[in-house]
């Protein structure tokens, strides 16, 4: 397969190994479209927003008192209606504590809602500044890979931190240390509830406090169907659940131990016992059984093979080329799983320089991508929340522990083309009045640029219609 001119692969290198080209951006990667992008590739991992940083254990700390001050409330209020046996508080009595409980809790649940869209915030300003694309949506794949959704409070105030101490750092590194953090975190363990895991016959079995606790497969299930070596990976369900078993004790400090809010190996929890999982066996090391089956996992060939399956279909197409996967999970193999390398390996694959775009960006994508186009970023998460939330791309809240489909028929809907047109009006209004539609066409997309979408540039009444028809354009839409 021959590559495309070097002005076009400039253009592919900005548009779809990248977030958007901002302006400059494309002339920048023309030398060496390439080179442009391995030089974004380093070991050291992906950026880090410009956020608070809290840290998780921060985050869950603020939690728990949150719902301190919740349960607060909740005796309060049965204290005043005399449930339980009390003798019920006069409310001429009750109301200056009752407010004061009140406002306690308000104040709590507006930090916490505060701090999580402060978290999406910072992470989409660095989408729309970074002059290293490519390493910043190498990034958000694996925070999409690793799924944790706002679904639940107490997952959401940790998705930041997630990201920042799980996935960053690890992106260009050996993925079985990716996995390993990721399936470790707080965040993961309380997304997909293994940090009540209890083994059936475990110490902490039976307990007065546990007696409804038992074993959870949720997060050995996901580990193996998304994670891991997939769906179509050869486990059943028996591997599932000693795969559950060997997880059982990995969990969450709690308040009163040393390391509140941070991973936490409970012995008293873990089901003790050899376990076989996908046709290995794992002799009974505590947390180093489960340890073990994640690094067995991690350097499987199957896994190799979805995830680089994943990879190619994200870059290239729904349907991606087979040649092109072959060549990520060779390098994969070869390299003992280091994503840098796979990344190399991307960034080299003819396949990946297809001039055909097959890819429709996602909400965030398109979002981002236009604010990138003018140079700018948002500076508030009302200029942000609203339309993703309209186009069913909610910040942070992928539905399922899937993540945010692929496939471009979940994008493409006449209802979301609609709602993208109102979306690029409106911003239309604000920023086109003072830049050239045609030199902003050009800058934004390159060699890219079709006649038919010039010339509708170019013929377009005002600017503010220019820009629209720009960046709702099949080039701009498609990566």
């Amino acid at each position: 397969m021959s590559l495309p001119s070097k002005d076009l692969m400039a253009a592919l290198a900005a548009t779809r190994f990248g977030m958007g080209a901002r302006p400059g951006e494309i002339d920048a990667a023309r030398s060496d479209p390439k080179g442009f992008l391995a030089d974004q590739v380093r070991r050291e991992g992906a950026d880090q927003p410009q956020g608070d940083g809290d840290s998780a254990a921060t985050r869950f700390a603020a939690f728990a008192d949150y719902r301190m001050e919740r349960r607060a409330m909740r005796q309060e209020a049965r204290a005043i209606k005399g449930e339980d046996g009390m003798k019920p508080i006069p409310l001429v009595d009750a109301k200056p504590g009752r407010d004061a409980l009140q406002q306690a809790q308000k104040d709590a649940q507006r930090y916490l809602r505060d701090k999580t869209s402060d978290d999406f915030l910072s992470r989409a300003q660095l989408a729309c500044d970074t002059p290293a694309g490519f390493r910043e949506r190498w990034a958000l794949f694996f925070a999409n890979h690793f799924t944790v959704s706002a679904t639940r409070q107490a997952t959401a105030v940790m998705i930041g931190p997630f990201e920042r101490e799980a996935i960053r750092p690890n992106v260009f590194g050996r993925f079985e240390d990716l996995l390993v953090a990721s399936s470790t975190h707080p965040a993961m363990l309380t997304y997909l509830d293994q940090a009540q895991s209890i083994g059936p016959t475990s110490r902490a079995a039976g307990r007065g406090n546990n007696r409804r606790a038992g074993l959870n497969e949720n997060l050995a299930r996901e580990i193996l169907e998304l994670h891991t070596v997939g769906v179509d990976g050869g486990y059943a369900q028996a591997d599932v659940t000693e795969f559950a078993r060997a997880l059982t004790g990995f969990s969450i400090g709690r308040a009163q131990d040393p390391d509140a809010g941070a991973f936490l190996f409970r012995t008293g929890a873990h089901e003790p016992g050899q376990r076989t999982i996908l046709g290995a066996r794992y002799a009974e090391d505590g947390e180093g059984q489960g340890l073990a089956v994640l690094k067995a996992l991690a350097n499987d060939r199957r896994t190799a093979r979805h995830v680089c399956g994943k990879l190619a279909r994200h870059f290239v197409a729904d349907e991606p080329p087979p040649a092109l996967v072959a060549r990520l999970e060779k390098r994969w193999m070869d390299t003992g799983g280091r994503l840098d390398e796979v990344a190399q390996a991307l960034v080299e694959a003819p396949e990946a320089w297809d001039p055909d775009a097959a890819k429709i960006k996602t909400p965030y994508e398109f979002v981002v991508s236009t604010w990138r186009a003018v140079g700018g970023r948002p500076e508030k998460i009302e200029k942000l929340n609203p339309i993703l939330t309209s186009l069913n791309q909610k910040p942070f809240t992928p539905p399922s522990p899937k993540g945010w489909p692929e496939e471009a028929q979940a994008w493409a809907s006449p209802d979301g083309l609609i709602k993208r047109m109102q979306w690029a009006q409106g911003f239309a209004s604000a920023v086109a009045d003072t830049r050239d539609p045609d030199a902003l066409a050009r800058s934004a997309l390159g060699a890219r640029l079709s006649e038919p979408t010039a010339r509708a540039v170019a013929r377009a009444e005002t600017r503010r219609e220019a820009f629209a028809l720009l960046v709702m354009s099949p080039e701009f839409q498609r990566r």
